[in-house]
């Protein structure tokens, strides 16, 4: 059996493995493998391929009684196999590629498809300005009158900002940190059509960047809206009728509705999520019911007008929708004349921008009516800009299958994007029902016509025990029993009382032949079945990979923008080299992530030689797989970041959570030999520390305590050991490396023995139990944390500190503010998606080398005593914005104005260039407590402790921190509380 948690005595045993408060640990990876897998698929259609084809190197359970060793099949050893990789010549395109079966045919595939030899130069989204309009470059006059007039401010006299931004939106108002007003203008995705036939307006032929804007992401090019013929006449706007729709159905007081229905429009701005919201009420009959609400885009430019300059709309209903939640067409006409005399010029600037934004919005919206659901626009625009972004990762054939999803009817459209976000795999037909699709079994026909969704009959095979299973879940267990009882009445088998109980007793008669009826008797019970076909998923799932470029984020990214629960940052994309020079190295990485999806799921069954297959495929692809991107790509710094999206990226993480494994079951034989094809393998690679780390701690395992020791001192040498892995390695060698070993004490000896000032608080406890936390009774008699008995002291008795616990979250939190216009700067290819929250480059050394001037002339204005004044700004002007680090609810702006003042200039540019540098290896260990007092004159002192209790020791990263910090000239202590003497 395998085992996840590590017992005390392999703890003992193993010293130099980072400690924790907790005696067990999960596997050393893990963790990071999930977040890479994300959501996981459905299927793998490659998983048996996989799992039968022959490696080049392999690992193998022989059968000695220690459980066996890594053999290689292939190779000699110490040969690395990516020797051994053959390049040919596509005979259609003339493109090398690698020599390997699955590859080839793939690459021919497509050639065979295209028919002739063309090189992909059509333009796509990424040479598209996604630029927000900035108020400085409106038109002349129309900044300082907006501002002057005050139509900008929502009643409350705050900025108009959505407070729900979404990606139909056309523009929210914002303040810049200049303080100058913005007009960030974003067209709704919906609008491609228009986009398409206007391509004159979009693509500018000089650049390849694009914005994205913090509300959402804008189709427009910087300074560009619809360009519609819109004459603004001021003379006479009285009769002036504009074509809309009401929106939000369903939240309306009237169901019914009729054609010619009088309507009139009343402003509510309590409404909690958009200010700016209008009211459609009913005047029939000399009611005002509420029938729904105005387009939020038409109503952030209508709102001021009402409310400002007085205009009154009244209206008529012009089409009722067959569908109750539909949008309803309406026309407004307005019932106030503006004479152009009455107002003064600022009021009339303002007016005319206001009246010019509400004209456009009209004729964009008759372009493309608001009638689709957000989640089925959002799906649409994702693959639309996906096709675009990358059409060379796409055969024609499955360019024009997911190009097709946009020609299938709405129903067809929104059934399917909610059965792929469902769980499932399988659906059952009579439980396909939702309140926006008219008509589901016609749409679930027009999917499988086209390929995108199969059904139960078709599907199921008497072979397909997997189908099997997952139908046999959709039934209930009142259901499962009938099946049993009837079925299976003479076999006299033990059903059970729970569900997958009765479960396994079925597909255990199944697959033993015993009850043949039984798949039909499955099939009348659940009637139709139907899933998303193989095909639809896979590409769906590529599709979603290149858009976000992780595994972390699916289809909700766009709902929680939405619903204004996540505001992204605004940054611009200037894009000169793809991640996935071609469809191999795509599917390359595709592959990859299926072997450790399959590791993953090995793992949670405890399938020891599923596990240790695929360590055997993980190493003998793991250079083979390396990412063509890496070797061809024109700028070496950036291919260092843009490696991470490799295949050889993922099979290194499956192989380290294969050394872990190993290392649990104490196969430190194997788990040597992969650690070192792991640094011969990554040259230059931030986890290159804890690798040598780990093969000299496994090496002393086998008692080559030489070698470990070798290994621990060649480690020292290499810069890429940094932080923690360096001190654990620096304190390897003191260990071991006494005489007769070395006789020389090496120069760092005396630097890493320096003596940290502890403080010892004595606390009365409440539980001593060896693996749980300590808990203990606070000064004031409640229960509390060691940290919080800590924080009581340093308040009290310990010096009037005050303080937060909070360990690196606010020294992130500072850094992501300090550094926000360094972090969200303009540098090629670091941002390639409109959700990111941090540059692809923020983990490795390519952050501080390609931004180093910006970031030292940022750090001498921190030295000198401008961190505050950078803070607020930077606080108000992004706050609620997502960046990595940046946690915006647990440290409120006081808390932190007084930290970054009482640490001081100097120590704050010292930390701030430290995790530019190398955010990686300095984001994690700070210490537990941030405590900073003042004195006279608004100038204070800050502390750092590290709060250990009566079981707990520094680890390897926490001491180095303690280090460093002493270096940079902060005052840090370590804090160990532990029970009173007796």
């Amino acid at each position: 059996m395998i085992t996840l948690m590590r017992t005390k005595a392999e703890i003992r045993a193993d010293p130099d493995r980072q400690s924790s408060s907790s005696p067990s640990t999960m596997l050393t990876g893990r963790e990071s493998l999930i977040r890479l897998i994300g959501k996981r698929r459905r299927f793998l259609p490659n998983r048996q391929s996989l799992l039968s084809a022959p490696i080049e190197s392999t690992l193998s359970l022989s059968g000695d009684e220690n459980g066996g060793m890594l053999e290689r099949t292939a190779g000699v050893s110490g040969e690395t196999t990516s020797s051994k990789v053959d390049w040919v010549p596509c005979p259609v395109c003339g493109s090398t590629i690698r020599g390997e079966d699955y590859m080839i045919n793939s690459h021919l595939d497509a050639c065979l498809a295209r028919g002739t030899k063309r090189k992909l130069t059509q333009r796509t989204l990424l040479q598209l300005n996604f630029c927000s309009r900035s108020m400085d470059k409106l038109d002349s006059g129309e900044s300082k009158h907006l501002e002057n007039s005050g139509v900008l401010k929502a009643p409350d006299n705050n900025l108009v900002r959505s407070t729900t931004p979404k990606f139909s939106y056309l523009g929210a108002f914002e303040e810049n940190d200049n303080k100058q007003f913005k007009l960030d203008i974003h067209l709704d995705s919906v609008m491609r059509n228009y986009i398409d036939s206007s391509a004159e307006n979009l693509i500018n032929d000089d650049t390849t960047s694009y914005d994205t804007s913090s509300n959402s992401p804008s189709l427009l090019p910087k300074d560009e809206m619809p360009k519609h013929d819109i004459t603004v006449a001021m003379d006479n706007l009285s009769g002036v009728t504009l074509e809309t729709f009401i929106v939000g159905r369903k939240f309306s007081d009237e169901e019914e509705l009729n054609i010619g229905a009088s309507i009139s429009l009343l402003r509510d701005p309590d409404n909690v999520k958009d200010p700016n919201a209008i009211k459609v009420l009913s005047t029939a009959s000399g009611c005002s019911k509420v029938l729904g609400f105005l387009p939020r885009e038409l109503a952030q430019y209508l709102s001021p007008l009402i409310e400002k300059y007085c205009m009154n709309f009244e209206g008529c209903v012009t089409s009722v929708p067959k569908h109750s939640l539909d949008v309803v067409p309406i026309q407004i006409v307005n019932q106030i004349m503006i004479p152009c005399g009455e107002k003064e010029f600022d009021d009339l600037e303002a007016f005319r921008f206001l009246w010019k934004r509400v004209l456009q919005t009209v004729e964009s919206a008759k372009t493309c009516p608001p009638s689709i659901a957000k989640y089925q626009r959002n799906f649409c625009f994702l693959i639309q800009e996906v096709l675009a972004s990358n059409p060379h990762l796409f055969t024609d054939d499955e360019k024009i299958f997911l190009g097709s999803f946009t020609s299938l009817s709405d129903d067809c459209q929104r059934i399917f994007v909610r059965l792929y976000t469902r769980k499932g795999p399988w659906f059952r037909m009579c439980n396909i029902s939702y309140p926006e699709v008219l008509d589901s079994k016609q749409a679930v026909r027009g999917l499988s016509d086209a390929g995108y969704i199969c059904s139960s009959q078709s599907m199921i095979e008497p072979h397909d025990n997997g189908d099997m299973k997952e139908v046999l879940n959709l039934l209930t267990v009142s259901e499962l029993r009938e099946i049993s009882s009837a079925v299976m009445k003479l076999q006299h088998c033990h059903h059970g009382t729970r569900k997958q109980d009765l479960i396994a007793s079925l597909l255990s008669s199944y697959e033993d032949g015993l009850c043949p009826l039984l798949q039909r008797a499955i099939l009348n019970k659940t009637g139709t079945c139907v899933r998303i076909s193989c095909k639809a998923e896979s590409l769906v799932w590529r599709a979603l990979r290149l858009f976000f470029l992780n595994g972390e984020q699916d289809l909700s990214a766009f709902l929680l923008v939405d619903l204004g629960i996540v505001k992204y940052p605004t940054y611009n994309c200037i894009i000169s080299d793809q991640i996935f020079p071609g469809l191999n190295d795509l599917l390359a990485y595709e592959e990859a992530i299926e072997v450790a999806q399959i590791m993953d799921e090995a793992l949670d069954d405890k399938n020891s030689g599923l596990v240790l297959r695929c360590i055997s495929i993980s190493n003998s692809r793991l250079f083979i797989s390396c990412s063509k991107s890496t070797q061809s790509s024109a700028s070496e710094s950036a291919a260092t970041f843009l490696s991470c999206l490799s295949a050889s990226w993922v099979y290194s993480k499956v192989v380290l959570l294969g050394i872990s494994f190993l290392e649990r079951e104490r196969r430190y034989d194997d788990a040597v030999h992969l650690l070192k094809r792991l640094l011969d393998g990554f040259t230059c690679d931030g986890r290159r520390g804890y690798w040598t780390l780990r093969l000299s701690v496994d090496l002393e395992h086998l008692g080559r305590l030489n070698e470990s020791l070798s290994v621990a001192e060649d480690g020292l040498l290499d810069p890429w050991v940094r932080a923690g892995s360096r001190m654990a390695l620096q304190r390897r060698v003191l260990r071991l490396g006494k005489p007769p070993r070395r006789w020389k004490t090496p120069c760092y000896s005396e630097a890493i023995k320096r003596k940290i000032i502890e403080v010892h608080v004595q606390g009365r406890p409440l539980n001593c139990e060896t693996g749980m936390k300590s808990r203990f009774y606070g000064e004031d008699g409640e229960q509390c944390g060691v940290e919080q008995l800590a924080l009581q002291y340093y308040a009290g008795e310990g010096g009037g500190w005050q303080g937060v616990h909070t360990e690196s979250g606010i020294w992130l939190t500072i850094f992501g503010l300090l550094m926000w216009d360094i972090i969200f700067a303009d540098v090629p290819n670091v941002f390639h998606t409109r959700f990111q929250t941090a540059p692809l480059d923020l983990e490795t050394q390519n952050f501080y080398v390609m931004r180093k001037s910006l970031i030292e002339s940022h750090l001498e204005k921190i030295n000198s005593d401008m961190a505050e004044e950078i803070l607020i700004t930077s606080w108000e002007s992004h706050v609620g914005v997502a960046c990595r680090g940046v946690n915006w609810d647990r440290h409120s702006l006081s808390e932190l104005r007084a930290a970054v003042t009482c640490i001081g200039g100097p120590c704050l540019a010292s930390i701030c260039r430290h995790l530019a540098q190398d955010y990686r290896s300095w984001s994690s260990g700070m210490p537990d407590l941030l405590l900073w007092r003042f004195h006279e004159d608004y100038k204070g002192e800050a502390k750092l402790v590290e709060v250990k209790g009566p079981r707990d020791r520094l680890s390897e990263q926490q001491r180095a921190w303690l280090l460093l910090l002493m270096d940079y000239g902060f005052n840090v202590e370590v804090c160990k509380v532990g029970p009173a003497s007796k």
